[in-house]
C-alpha cells in the first residue's frame, strides 16, 4: 500500500474514530449527569449564647461579627440558632442580609425571651408556613412549661421551598431544657409526635441544643424508631455521612477549651435526606470561640 493510498485512508478514519470517542465521552457525562438528583444544602446549627454582659471579654459585643462570619463563610444556607435574644437577631440582620428569619421569644411568643430562631437564604428559600410550639403538656401556649423544666422551651419550624430543587422540606429548631431530666425525655417525644403532625410528606430536618448526650434517653428516643411514641426514623448526621465526621466529637467549650464527651448538638434528618458530610466547627479568633457551643454543620440533599 503506497503513501498515497495510506493518507486517503487517514482522512476518512481519523474523523470516524474521533466522532466515536466524543459520542462516548457525552454518553458518559450525561450518565453521570443523571445520578445528580439534587443540589446539596448546607445547614447549620448554633447555639450563639445569649447577650450576657457577664460573659465579659466574650460577651456579644465581641463575638457578634465572628458569629455572622461563621454563617458566611462557611457557606451556610440554613441556620438554626438557639439562645438568641431580639437585639441580637437584629444586629444579625444587618450583618447578614442574605438571610431572612422566623421565630418568636420563647417567654410568651413575642419578642421576649430567646429564640430558637431559623435563618434562610432569600435567593435558595421561599417560606410556605411556619409556627413555634412549647415543650410543655400545652404546647399551644405561649410561654408554658412542665415537668421538671426550669425555663420555657421553644420549638420553632419552617416549611420551606428549595428553589434549586423545587422541592419543599421542613425544618424544626429547639433548645432542650438544662435541668430536667424529665423535661428532656418529654420533649424528645413530643417532637416525633409534632413532627408527625406538621411535616405530612415532606421531608425533615431536626437539629437544635438537645443538652443531652448519646447515651441518654432523650437522644435515644429520637435516634431510635422503636423507642419514641410514634415509629419515625431520624438519622443522625454524626454517624450517617457519606465521608464520615469532621473534626472534634463535643460541642461545649465554655469559652475555655473543648470539653470531651459533650456532644449536646445535633442534625437529624429522615431518610427523605442523604448526609454527605458532617462536621463540628472549632473555630477560634485570637484565641476566643464565637459561642460556648461549637457549632454542627452538615451537607444534605434530596434522595428521590
Amino acid at each position: 500500500m503506497n503513501n498515497t493510498i495510506l493518507y486517503f485512508f487517514s482522512m476518512i478514519l481519523i474523523p470516524v474514530f474521533m466522532i466515536a470517542i466524543l459520542g462516548c465521552e457525552e454518553a458518559e457525562t450525561s450518565d453521570r449527569s443523571a445520578e445528580v438528583t439534587s443540589d446539596p444544602m448546607r445547614v447549620m446549627s448554633f447555639n450563639i449564647r445569649f447577650d450576657n454582659p457577664d460573659d465579659g471579654p466574650d460577651a456579644w459585643p465581641h463575638r457578634k461579627d465572628f458569629v455572622a462570619s461563621m454563617f458566611r463563610f462557611h457557606q451556610n444556607d440554613l441556620v438554626g440558632t438557639q439562645e438568641g435574644l431580639i437585639n441580637q437577631l437584629e444586629e444579625l440582620d444587618e450583618m447578614l442580609p442574605e438571610f431572612e428569619w422566623i421565630g418568636v421569644g420563647r417567654d410568651a411568643g413575642d419578642e421576649r425571651g430567646e429564640f430558637c430562631a431559623i435563618y434562610y437564604k432569600t435567593d435558595r428559600f421561599d417560606l410556605i408556613e411556619d409556627g413555634t410550639f412549647w415543650l410543655s403538656e400545652a404546647p399551644n401556649e405561649p410561654g408554658s412549661q412542665s415537668w421538671d423544666a426550669a425555663l420555657p422551651r421553644i420549638v420553632t419550624w419552617a416549611r420551606l421551598m428549595d428553589k434549586r430543587n423545587d422541592r419543599s422540606f421542613i425544618v424544626f429548631n429547639t433548645h432542650f431544657d438544662h435541668r430536667g431530666q424529665e423535661a428532656r425525655r418529654q420533649s424528645s417525644s413530643l417532637i416525633l409526635e409534632k413532627v408527625a403532625e406538621i411535616a405530612g410528606d415532606d421531608p425533615v430536618i431536626v437539629m437544635g441544643d438537645l443538652n443531652t448526650v448519646e447515651e441518654d434517653e432523650p437522644y435515644q428516643i429520637l435516634a431510635n424508631p422503636d423507642q419514641g411514641p410514634v415509629e419515625m426514623e431520624l438519622f443522625d448526621g454524626f454517624y450517617h455521612s457519606e465521608y464520615g465526621h469532621h473534626g472534634p466529637t463535643s460541642t461545649w467549650n465554655a469559652f475555655e477549651r473543648i470539653f470531651p464527651d459533650r456532644r449536646i448538638d445535633y442534625i437529624f434528618a429522615d431518610p427523605n435526606f442523604r448526609f454527605i458530610q458532617h462536621g463540628i466547627l472549632a473555630d477560634i479568633r485570637n484565641g476566643h470561640f464565637p459561642s460556648d457551643h461549637l457549632p454542627v454543620v452538615t451537607d444534605i440533599e434530596f434522595v428521590d
